[in-house]
């Protein structure tokens, strides 16, 4: 059976009973772990740190030569390919004076020359050139090489560890959940648009693209009309999950079963979520939401790094028009109504109203991510 025509066969089900996955229990998670400074400090540390974390899509520097820059966590990257297709990770900063060596978003080039004294690094982060070395002085080159992070990519995600000298088995990490990664296709879409959205602390951001449960209430005029409301198919592997909604046309699927003219993805929308940060979401006719969702300096915002992908670079005005639509809505669904939502959540925190929160049996990625952050931070 694909997965696929379960994910549908198990939403079906749902639909029929009036029924949904569960947790085992509700869950009572104290408000500290939303304000508590010290311990947000703990837990980015632990979590965003020093635990692999998804920085780009393969797709973003598909070709030998390419590259891109970011700032991820007041940490400025810079994303190379080299000659032989391998990805690496740097900090975007010359080990001469500090400066930052590549202004530049994205490109395509193998070296790189910092704007200040004009030290030449290539795309695997060697050191290849020192202006006036004759009158500078004679300078090691193999220990002066662009700062480098462990970085892998696996089913078209570049993986990172914002800490120095700190790596990961990557394939350990992932587990089983990288074959169900492998199966989004992620090489071969084509990236239409990427945006920067500002919203509230991490955690309340996160709980967010975690449950379905809000989605009638919040999403009436965007994705609610799409997807059934409180009703999620919920699997997970280690830290990872995946969650199923069921489309509004789940009940023609009676009857069908595995019969040859069923399509079982046209009646569920599925959503990969990569711990700590990344949420996939491929929607019905070609289009894909990608969101990298990080912590900002305090317990109070997060930045969220939104990209847009179709199936194949639109070449119609028809094609261009859909992909537009879809961009515009997404925007809405999550700028508009879920953060805007999130806000006032973040500005009640404070309020005393609230000691705790409690989470339902019917919201049990957002129980099993919390678990998730208390077992990597011990």
């Amino acid at each position: 059976m694909s997965d696929a025509l379960e994910l549908a066969t198990r939403a079906l089900k749902h639909f029929n009973g009036g029924t949904t996955d569960q947790a085992p229990s509700q869950m009572r998670i104290p408000l500290t772990a939303y304000t508590d400074e010290v311990r947000f400090q703990k837990e980015r540390q632990a979590v965003f740190f020093e635990s692999p974390i998804a920085i780009a899509l393969s797709l973003e520097i598909s070709e030998p030569g390419d590259f891109q820059t970011q700032t991820v966590m007041n940490v400025p990257l810079l994303i190379t390919r080299d000659t032989d297709g391998k990805a690496h990770c740097f900090i975007n900063v010359c080990r001469h004076r500090g400066a930052k060596v590549c202004t530049a978003e994205k490109g395509h080039q193998s070296r790189f020359t910092c704007p200040y004294h004009a030290w030449t690094y290539s795309n695997r982060g060697a050191l290849v050139g020192v202006y006036g070395e004759e009158t500078f002085g004679e300078v090691d080159r193999d220990t002066m090489g662009l700062t480098q992070l462990w970085c892998e990519e696996r089913a078209g995600v570049i993986f990172a560890c914002l800490t120095p000298a700190k790596s990961f088995d990557i394939d350990a990490w992932l587990g089983p959940f990288a074959s169900k990664l492998g199966d989004q296709d992620l090489l071969n879409w084509h990236l239409y648009e990427t945006r920067y959205l500002p919203g509230a602390g991490w955690k309340a951001t996160m709980d967010g693209y975690l449950e379905v449960y809000h989605h009638d209430s919040v999403h009436g005029k965007t994705v609610g009309p799409h997807t059934v409301g409180n009703l999620l198919v919920h699997d997970t592997w280690g830290a990872h999950q995946r969650m199923a909604f069921a489309r509004k046309n789940i009940n023609e699927f009676n009857g069908l079963g595995d019969s040859p003219e069923a399509q079982p993805e046209q009646y569920i929308r599925v959503i990969h979520s990569v711990f700590p940060n990344l949420s996939i979401s491929a929607i019905l006719g070609g289009h894909c939401l990608v969101g990298f969702i990080y912590p900002g300096e305090t317990s109070r915002e997060t930045l969220t790094r939104q990209l847009i992908l179709s199936a194949a670079p639109p070449e119609s005005e028809q094609d261009r028009d859909a992909v537009e639509t879809f961009s515009q809505m997404t925007l809405q669904a999550v700028r508009d109504e879920d953060y805007a939502l999130v806000a006032t959540v973040q500005q009640a925190l404070s309020s005393g109203a609230n000691d705790s929160f409690l989470i339902g049996r019917n919201e049990p990625a957002v129980q099993h991510y919390h678990r998730m952050i208390e077992q990597i931070c011990g």
